[in-house]
This record gives structure tokens, sequence and C-alpha cells, in this order.
């Protein structure tokens, strides 16, 4: 059997890694390559993290870390790469970008049932062609997100997540400021502390108000932010 995966990020590494264990060729079509690449990635590997390098809580009790066991349990390669690079944030997962993404790439290229293949994919493939999974996200190409658009009727596909502001460590003062974890978890010292009454506050956001921003890249400018 083959497979068709369009997508390297996350869901498409993990799919054709479960997929090929089970015996399936797969064909892993990934289009950042050298020459190629989108407006938030930095480089052309698998599973390259781009908008947070946590996964959020890796705590059983609840339903992100019970997803994290159950794909721990099925062989995950993402969550062994995760595990692999692991970095303090107390009982949250998270990792180290660049690392996280050379292993799964690494292993992915290992696998003798897997072969990657950086290119661009611009339509979707025809009913008659092998069987196909679609795992492109919010940074598909525009050539690809058309022909989405085509097939499936919906006129916009949209992704959100949190913009955080940056704060330089030499600019807090650590004889008010404290080392600690969430909740006392984790090593104990995976956060800075700042305590702040209420006017400290709302001064802390008129600074960030005032200071310096980064000016939206061309393909953010329309972008209905909420």
């Amino acid at each position: 059997m083959k497979l068709k995966i369009i997508g390297a990020g996350l869901a498409g590494s993990e799919a054709a890694w479960q997929a090929a264990n089970s015996g399936v060729q797969v064909e892993l079509y990934e289009m950042r390559n050298n020459k190629r690449s989108t407006p938030a990635h930095k480089t052309a590997k698998c599973a390259e993290l781009v908008c947070s390098n946590s996964f959020r809580s890796d705590e059983i009790t609840n339903a992100v870390g019970l997803l994290h066991q159950e794909m721990r349990l099925s062989n995950s390669l993402i969550m062994q790469a995760a595990d692999a690079n692991k970095v303090p944030a107390g009982s949250a997962l998270a990792v180290a970008r660049e690392d996280f993404s050379e292993q799964v790439e690494a292993t992915l290229n290992d696998h003798p049932n897997i072969t990657i293949i950086k290119q661009e994919i611009t339509e979707l493939p025809q009913a008659n062609d092998c069987q196909t999974i679609i795992a492109s996200g919010p940074l598909t190409s525009d050539a690809l997100a058309q022909d989405i658009v085509k097939h499936t009727g919906e006129e916009k596909l949209y992704f959100f997540d949190a913009i955080a502001p940056i704060i330089y460590k030499d600019s807090v003062d650590f004889s008010k400021a404290w080392m600690q974890s969430r909740y006392d978890k984790g090593d104990g010292k995976d956060y800075i502390n700042c305590p702040m009454d209420k006017q400290q506050y709302y001064d802390f956001v008129d600074a960030l108000n005032l200071g310096d921003k980064i000016k939206f890249k061309e393909w953010e400018q329309d972008t209905p932010y909420f």
C-alpha cells in the first residue's frame, strides 16, 4: 500500500511515522526546502515549531496530559522527540525547538518505508490517485489553500494564536522578583515571578503599549485580528 501525506508538520510527521510502522510505503511532502519557505518558518526541517515551544500540560489529570500519555503508549514519534528534548517548564511539556525538529526529521529519514520529498504540492490529488492525507496547516501555500477552498466550499480558513511581549531579563529587578515554578511543580525555578500591585500592573501595561513594536509582515497586514 502507498500513502501520500501533504505537510510535514506535527500531524503529518506523526501520521507518516505511524503508517510506516504499519508497513505502508509513505511519501511525505513538505514545500519548505532550500529555495522555498514560509513567512514564519526558519528551517526546512519536519515538525518545526514556530508559534510556541510548549505542548501545554503534561499532567495525566487533564485532557492534554492524558493525550500525551496515550500518544506515548502508541509509540508516538512526536512524544519521543519531545521527551528527549524537554526543557524546564513546570508541569508543562516544553522543548528545545531546533533539537526537537532535527530529531523528528532524522528519525523519519532513517525509516525504510518513508520518503521525504521537499517540494510544493499546488493542488489536491485526483480521486483515482493513491490514498492521501492532507496535513497542511495555517501556513499552507496560496495555491494549495485555494484548491482546498475550491473542494471544501469554505471561504476562509483561520488560525489564531496568542502574541506575547518580549521582556529583557536584565530589566527585571531581582531584589523583588524571584524564580519559581507554577504551583511549585518542575524543578522549582522555571519562571520569573514579578509581584505587582494594581497600579504597578496598569503602569506595566502602559509601558508595554508605549514600547517598541515589530511591524506586521506583508501577509499579516489584512488579517482580522481580535
